[in-house]
């Protein structure tokens, strides 16, 4: 070995601790890293409820060092349920904004969270309570809500929908055709999760939001 060759600082090994400090997560990863494994073991149509211990043991961690991060597996969900609300609130009211055909923005509202379930069938399940079951009443109170706010949301196209076709009830069609694309969002992610995801929520979209839409 020449006297160059010896004192390149490329070919001097580094440091396993340096390596091993470069490559552990920082807090924020971390929280980020435990929601999408507890997403992803919620994909698996047999799961019927994660537990901390197998959590812990799918990222290969102490279950102490889960609750680091989140001071219960309530918490956790209700990161999902976060992660959730900002995703669709986000795409729907950029939906209200671009478009300005009020039928078109509910069937892009409702094509909008159907396939977000269908591409996160793990949040499809949190979404209609399928994984919360025997969990904290507090986390079905809170997806309960954000489907009252979603439906909330699309009173607003669709009561300018029925002023446009010259309803003398423009409130109550409001109400009524929300509160049924509410039902078929739900009746679509009931069925997703029912069925091991096999029948996907955008079955037949199309055709299904002609129907509602009239």
């Amino acid at each position: 070995m020449t006297t160059e060759n010896a004192t390149d600082p490329v070919a001097e090994p580094k440091p396993v601790a340096a390596v091993a400090k470069r490559t552990r997560p920082k807090p924020g990863e971390r929280r980020i890293q435990i929601l999408q494994t507890l997403a992803a073991m919620l994909e698996s149509p047999a799961t019927e409820r994660v537990t901390t211990a197998a959590l812990a043991a799918k990222l290969d961690v102490s279950e102490a060092a889960l609750y680091r991060h989140f001071a219960s597996k309530a918490q956790m969900f209700e990161g999902l349920i976060g992660f959730i609300e900002d995703s669709l609130f986000t795409l729907a009211n950029q939906i209200i904004e671009r478009e300005a055909d009020p039928s078109a923005q509910i069937a892009r509202i409702v094509a909008t969270v159907l396939q977000f379930a269908e591409k996160n069938p793990g949040m499809g399940r949190v979404m209609v309570g399928d994984a919360l079951v025997h969990e904290h009443e507090r986390l079905h109170a809170r997806m309960n809500q954000l489907f009252d706010r979603l439906e909330s949301l699309l009173r607003q196209p669709a009561r300018a929908l029925a002023e446009a076709r010259g309803s003398q009830t423009p409130t109550v069609d409001a109400q009524a055709r929300a509160s049924a694309a509410i039902s078929l969002v739900l009746g679509r992610l009931h069925r997703h999760a029912r069925t091991g995801f096999q029948r996907q929520p955008t079955e037949h979209l199309d055709a299904t939001l002609r129907t509602l839409l009239g």
